[in-house]
């Protein structure tokens, strides 16, 4: 009821923020004609980046999630609201932690904007929260009162597959908004696409040569949607969404027994882990890590502009995370 509760007091904030920044229904930068896009994750931001193509010079193209703050724990900021309020296409992932997006699009300044949720343009192909046997859970969690929806993985970008999905949907968005320039909205959409088809296929042969078809994290576990794509079974530590930070004694012994079981030489943990309950999973395995690796794979939750401006993509975390995907084959 917390959560609600913080809904609630922000609903109010951004309400007396709007009142305060916006006369009317007019657009805050009414001269600028730069088309205005806000996305949450990164992720989204570089689906958009790259349709845009050389476009992108004239967009005023945003990231909120810019400061390694996780997904699950983001609240915005009173200039993000202003961005959003006067956007002309609005990006978001749509799940639990984006509750605080239904308040801050009723206060909306630009009456044109176009709104893409991900969850909902990928229909059918979402899936609920899972707790694989041996996860640790937490108290209470996902339990729903009567008449609630059940919980979504929001962790919809780790999969090739839907990325291509949503990359056609963003770009007969911008053509609906930018008809001028639809045919290179159409061009580049096409183009990444077939980036997005080839490294699916590269996944799908690396999996069907290795015998095994089962990764361990001990982690949190945000690639489901991953694995499911190439029908690789996993166990992991807590799920993608969890807040726990240590697990228990049963948790580390079942882990531990499976990679004994399996014969399992790596261990996967996500970016920005401490390696710690990874390392002592691995201690009490009967080769006591001695032999056993440690890999990571990026879920791109805490990926900044910084990194972008480094070079980091969404097609090159993808790569990075197959050779690491490899290894955790062998």
């Amino acid at each position: 009821m917390k959560k609600w509760m913080k809904c609630l007091i922000f609903a109010l904030m951004a309400t007396g923020l709007m009142t305060g920044c916006g006369t009317g229904t007019e657009p805050a930068l009414k001269d600028d004609d730069r088309i205005k896009i806000v996305t949450t994750v990164f992720p989204e931001y570089d689906w958009v980046r790259a349709i845009l193509g050389e476009l992108a010079e004239n967009t005023e193209l945003t990231l909120l999630l810019d400061d390694k703050v996780d997904l699950h724990s983001f609240q915005p900021t009173a200039d993000d609201i202003v961005k959003i309020s006067t956007c002309d296409l609005f990006v978001y992932v749509g799940g639990e932690s984006d509750e605080w997006v239904e308040a801050a699009l009723k206060e909306a300044s630009n009456p044109d904007m176009v709104v893409v949720n991900l969850l909902d343009i990928l229909g059918d192909m979402v899936k609920e929260e899972e707790i694989a046997e041996g996860m640790q859970t937490e108290e209470h969690e996902h339990e729903h009162e009567e008449g609630e929806e059940e919980a979504y993985d929001e962790h919809v970008w780790l999969s090739l597959k839907n990325a291509r999905h949503i990359c056609q949907t963003l770009a007969e968005q911008l053509e609906k908004i930018d008809p001028e320039n639809a045919e290179s909205y159409q061009s580049n959409a096409s183009a990444y696409i077939e980036q997005l088809n080839s490294l699916d296929a590269k996944y799908q042969e690396a999996v069907q040569q290795s015998d095994k078809k089962v990764v361990l994290f001990g982690d949190r576990f945000p690639f489901r949607y991953l694995t499911d794509d190439y029908n690789l079974e996993y166990y992991a530590a807590f799920s993608g969404c969890s807040a726990e930070t240590e697990a228990s004694f049963e948790t580390i012994v079942f882990l531990a027994n499976k990679m004994d079981e399996l014969s399992l030489n790596n261990i996967l943990v996500i970016d920005g882990s401490d390696q710690k309950i990874a390392d002592t999973i691995l201690s009490n395995t009967q080769s006591g890590k001695k032999e056993q690796k440690i890999l990571s794979m990026d879920s791109m939750q805490s990926t900044t502009l910084n990194d972008v401006e480094h070079g980091v993509t969404y097609l090159s975390v993808m790569e990075k995370n197959l050779e690491a995907l490899k290894q955790a084959l062998e």
